[in-house]
């Protein structure tokens, strides 16, 4: 039986006024879908628009033009309890995990943000649990919920962004480039944390990045940007081992294999 949609973005603007009175079409008319359970892998270039695009489906943008709905609804007619209910069942998780958490918190005042503000507890007993527990989901203990965001290392600190996602009991997660500002060794374990979650919560992910092997690695379906359009949009097999766009077969063929005879063929298949 197919999953129900939990995401959909139908023909999404979002163009911007530049000082010469021109217009820069950011996100111009962009559509998908993303099942429950799913992962939808956006990728393109820096500057394709891709990262705007999460930022208009979570709302940090105002739209410009289309619809964006969650569980068949647009976003646009939640209003008070509703929206803040939203807010909650959406969540971002941002690129730089230092400059997206608080360096004057605590990890236990960071993590315990969105408890405290959805008033998801009813002791400060039952509040350290919750905190404690989050920080176990992301492989942290409760030694760290004392500390600052600076004792920490990038990939730590992203754990500790996933976390206070988390807390809220989200359904849907907008992953804007969360790997792209860690060490090499380090995202792999942050993709595979990431995959666990899904597996054991139920998450719904739009997992945007430039980075196409961990794309592959984690994403059901992928969509391909350049300049603010989808050009491609397939099962992630299909797009890694038959890409139909120019455009992707030009993005594919710039991840090199470490074999050069393996190389030399796959260029010369994806380019020629």
């Amino acid at each position: 039986m197919e999953k129900d949609v939990l995401f959909e973005v139908k023909h999404l603007k979002k163009y911007f006024k530049l000082e010469n009175k021109k217009i820069l079409k950011a996100v111009d008319d962009v559509s998908f879908t993303i099942r429950k359970g799913e992962t939808l892998g956006l990728v393109g270039e820096s500057g394709c628009g891709k990262t705007t695009t999460g930022r208009t489906c979570i709302g940090m943008y105002d739209r410009t033009d289309g619809e964006i709905l969650y569980k068949g609804r647009d976003i646009s007619t939640y209003k008070g309890k509703e929206l803040k209910n939203l807010r909650r069942e959406i969540q971002m998780i941002f690129q730089d995990p230092y400059a997206s958490l608080d360096p004057r918190m605590t990890v236990a005042e960071i993590v315990a943000e969105g408890l405290d503000i959805h008033k998801m507890y009813k002791t400060k007993e039952e509040r350290m649990e919750r905190v404690y527990e989050l920080l176990g989901l992301v492989n942290l203990n409760k030694e760290h919920a004392g500390r600052f965001i600076h004792e920490f290392s990038g990939g730590q600190r992203q754990r500790i962004g996933i976390a206070r996602a988390l807390a809220v009991n989200p359904e849907f997660l907008i992953l804007d480039e969360p790997i792209s500002a860690l060490d090499v060794s380090i995202q792999a374990q942050v993709v595979n944390l990431l995959m666990k979650l899904q597996k054991e919560i139920g998450l719904t992910y739009l997992f945007i990045a430039h980075d196409l092997a961990m794309v592959r690695h984690i994403s059901d379906k992928v969509a391909v940007m350049n300049q603010g359009k989808i050009v491609e949009m397939n099962d992630t097999d299909s797009v890694f081992d038959n890409p139909q766009h120019d455009y992707t077969k030009a993005l594919l063929a710039s991840i090199p294999i470490p074999d050069p005879e393996k190389e030399k063929v796959r260029r010369s298949k994806l380019l020629y």
